[in-house]
């Protein structure tokens, strides 16, 4: 008992050591120029979802569709786990190795679990969405009401943060014996896991629960309106039309491959096997890169908010 005592202090008070993308002083030195890119990124990243928030809620009347409610919802969520993992995506190009309080850590750790399972859900919907209006256009209306609209992002916000919870609680209640060095730039589940001198099998068992139910559930969620999608498409005797509905959604179902490619071979592979370069890099391309290509792929090369750009600029 008193020696547990002493693990859990011993856990609560260490420091984690991120290593961040290369733990070679020569590489390092070669990286300031990527840190002073990165940061432009990072502005860049934020004004784009900034100006596409504020151009969704400015002009409500031309930009009512439900689907300009959840690329407003998307956009506030790339620009919140951005600020998350960008910071020490940072601190570890400017000086590797990088220490991190374990409650900082955890509350990262927290905040990243919550808007990654918030996006899992919102793209589901966002699927859904397509589907109804190309499936069931008639219904639309009834179906992508703004109450609907309103709780399917809800339940989004209210399901990634509960995830979080459980997901995060199991961890930080781990003993670290040290050396607690992460082969990481943020702190991510699977290299916390490697990192425990306790028995793991719990907090795995509901790593995996909630997995299957947020982001299986999600994807089985688009996958399947997806599929419908595709037959009503090849239904279509117009080739105008067909094309039409395709470029409606074919932006979403880029970047949702793209994300969940990169997650399925994050996330899905044994607890053992150790973090790599290859993570890393995959880690940047959904919580930066993809944040910073998705307005662009999602609203601003869309007409509509294209042309309300041009007319507020003019206004401007």
């Amino acid at each position: 008992m008193e020696r547990s005592l002493q693990l859990t202090n011993r856990s609560t008070h260490q420091d984690f050591i991120l290593l961040g993308l290369s733990a070679r002083k020569d590489i390092r030195d070669g990286l300031f120029v990527i840190f002073l890119v990165l940061c432009l990124n990072m502005l860049v990243i934020l004004l784009e979802n900034i100006l596409v928030i504020y151009l969704i809620c400015s002009h409500h009347e031309l930009l009512h569709k439900p689907m300009y409610f959840f690329l407003g919802n998307l956009s506030c969520l790339k620009m919140c786990y951005v600020s998350v993992t960008m910071p020490s995506l940072l601190m570890s190009l400017r000086s590797s190795p990088c220490h991190v309080s374990f409650t900082s850590c955890m509350a990262q750790l927290f905040l990243f679990i919550s808007f990654i399972g918030t996006k899992c859900t919102l793209l589901a919907s966002m699927a859904y969405d397509c589907y109804v209006a190309i499936c069931r256009p008639l219904h639309y209306p009834l179906l992508m009401r703004p109450q609907v609209c309103r709780g399917l992002a809800l339940s989004s916000w209210v399901g990634g943060l509960l995830v979080s919870v459980i997901k995060t609680t199991c961890i930080a209640s781990l003993s670290y014996c040290g050396p607690n060095v992460l082969n990481h730039f943020f702190c991510d589940v699977s290299p916390l896991l490697n990192l425990s001198c306790t028995h793991v099998a719990l907090t795995e068992q509901a790593d995996f629960i909630s997995a299957i139910i947020i982001f299986c559930g999600s994807l089985l969620v688009a996958l399947a309106s997806y599929v419908s999608i595709s037959r009503v498409l090849i239904q279509m005797p117009s080739a105008a039309v067909n094309h039409k509905a395709f470029s409606t959604c074919a932006s979403h179902l880029l970047m949702m491959g793209i994300f969940y490619s990169v997650v399925i071979f994050m996330y899905s592979r044994p607890r053992h096997i150790k973090s790599t370069d290859l993570n890393k890099v995959l880690s940047v391309i959904y919580t930066v890169a993809m944040p910073m290509c998705s307005p662009i792929l999602y609203c601003l090369r869309n007409r509509e908010v294209y042309a309300v750009l041009k007319k507020t600029l003019h206004l401007c």
